[in-house]
């Protein structure tokens, strides 16, 4: 399955002698679907159907949706004469002529540009058939959109794939690191004895004591072996596709955690600033899983 960003938008657009219809989607980041959709009253009817079909193609983001409908046949508008309103504004007008004794000039033009007497109304319009012609557009414009989803996930995919490689060799400096350490602080713990009891004050027995306590105290296997397993764990789920954001950042949230503890067991410049590395790309990873879907 194609891995998906959030961020999408697709177009299409009908056009012929009877109408012209417009499909427009657009998404951001969101946590969940969240659907916005803008349409002409007469496709109200149709808004279970709209969101049914959208949530076919779309499973997590803020969607913006842009109906558009003109119609151009003869009969889609009509004009109502209200008649009886008509004669009664007629009459209140001679009365009031009669009243003030002021000369009858009242004509059609003045009783027609009164309110409600000629009304314009569209001819309603079967569901049925608002429905087939919008379909194939709102379909065609969302598999525009999917697409424009899948393009920018495939740059996403890329991005990610590049940092884990980058998390993997930090690790694995840390992997050589550890025991280059332990060692160190072995010779700096025999120089320091030698220095004030000389080599016959050496108890062996007291050392090795003494690093197998230093070494349980920076030891940072669990961790290592944790990110490596999160590593690989992710890698997969790019690679397999399809709507996997939140396990990604659930992921990213677990490789942050065991950098942090890996940070503060550090007793070593080195592994503090391998650390500090990891700690930077889980961050940027965790910035451009939100992206995806």
């Amino acid at each position: 399955m194609d891995l998906k960003s959030m961020t999408g938008f697709g177009r299409c657009e009908v056009s012929n002698d009877i109408y012209r219809l417009s499909v427009e989607v657009k998404s951001v980041n969101s946590r969940f679907l969240d659907l916005n959709i803008k349409m002409p009253k007469k496709f109200n009817a149709l808004e279970a159907n709209i969101r049914n079909t959208i949530k076919e193609f779309i499973s997590r983001g803020k969607v913006d949706l842009f109906i558009t409908y003109d119609e151009f046949g003869e009969g889609s508008k009509s004009l109502r004469l209200n008649l009886d309103l008509a004669k009664e504004y007629l009459d209140s007008m001679r009365k009031i002529c009669k009243e003030l004794d002021v000369d009858d000039n009242v004509k059609v033009t003045n009783i027609a540009s009164l309110p409600d007497v000629l009304v314009l109304s569209e001819e309603s319009e079967d569901d049925n058939e608002l429905w087939n012609r919008l379909n194939p557009a709102l379909t065609q414009a969302l598999t525009n959109f999917v697409a424009t989803r899948v393009s920018e996930g495939i740059n996403l995919k890329s991005d990610l794939l590049n940092k884990l490689s980058e998390m993997e060799k930090i690790v694995l400096r840390i992997d050589e690191r550890s025991p280059e350490i332990t060692a160190a602080y072995e010779q700096k713990l025999r120089s320091k004895v030698t220095e004030l009891l000389g080599t016959a004050g050496i108890d062996e027995s007291r050392i090795v004591q003494e690093v197998t306590m230093y070494s349980d105290k920076i030891c940072t296997d669990e961790e290592r072996v944790r990110l490596h397993s999160h590593i690989k764990n992710m890698r997969g789920k790019l690679e397999a596709g399809g709507s996997v954001g939140r396990e990604l950042d659930f992921l990213a949230q677990e490789m942050n955690r065991e950098a942090n503890t890996t940070l503060s067991k550090a007793n070593d410049l080195i592994v503090s600033d391998d650390a500090i590395g990891l700690k930077t790309l889980i961050e940027k990873i965790r910035e451009q899983i939100q992206n995806l879907e």
